[in-house]
């Protein structure tokens, strides 16, 4: 787990140094194209049930959270224009290498869930918190298009009805077979899944 946790820290930060010229770019274009915040944190449930706000660019209005659930279906309309470049190649996702630094995160691990929904754990759910969330697993990649699978209708549902055991079921497997190995594998496999678009 050491070496795991070095490996993280020192891709992070190099990401953070090499992306950097992306990073105030997509910043930028937020910012013009858009009222409210560069960033925006959610509450999400890490290490061992730990809550620790995960970070993201925002690519939805301000206030979002308060004109729907917690799911982003097809064509919510409260996703800015830029949001859906962003959300479409994952660009949102980079600054979640600084949850990644301050060990909230790791480079490969469950996708942090909101404590909603791992409040519910039961069974070999628990086993999804007994390890560091991650920026892509087995789930992130199977749900690239998470919001054409929720659709535009009863997103919430849809999600918690047809995609959150699934999703739950990956994360488990994950934690189960994970090694060094296939999480280089996942690393690979992302970078492929983002490129084929």
């Amino acid at each position: 787990m050491i070496a795991k946790r070095v490996f993280d820290l020192v891709v992070a930060s190099a990401g953070l140094v090499i992306l950097s010229p992306v990073l105030v770019v997509v910043a930028i274009l937020v910012k013009l194209t858009s009222s409210g915040p560069v960033l925006h944190g959610s509450i999400r449930s890490g290490l061992n049930g730990r809550s620790f706000r995960v970070l993201k660019f925002r690519t939805m209005v301000v206030g979002a959270e308060k004109l729907g659930g917690l799911s982003t279906g097809k064509n919510d309309p409260r996703v800015t224009r830029i949001g859906r470049i962003l959300r479409r190649y994952k660009l949102d996702e980079l600054p979640q290498l600084i949850n990644v630094v301050k060990g909230e995160m790791s480079i490969v691990g469950p996708r942090p869930e909101f404590p909603q929904y791992t409040s519910q754990y039961g069974g070999e759910e628990a086993l999804i918190l007994t390890v560091r969330p991650g920026i892509t697993d087995y789930a992130s990649i199977k749900f690239r298009h998470l919001d054409e699978v929720l659709g535009s209708e009863q997103v919430d549902r849809v999600y918690e009805e047809q995609v959150k055991p699934v999703k739950n079921a990956l994360r488990v497997k994950y934690v189960k077979e994970r090694t060094f190995w296939r999480d280089m594998a996942l690393i690979v496999q992302t970078v492929k899944s983002i490129v084929a678009d």
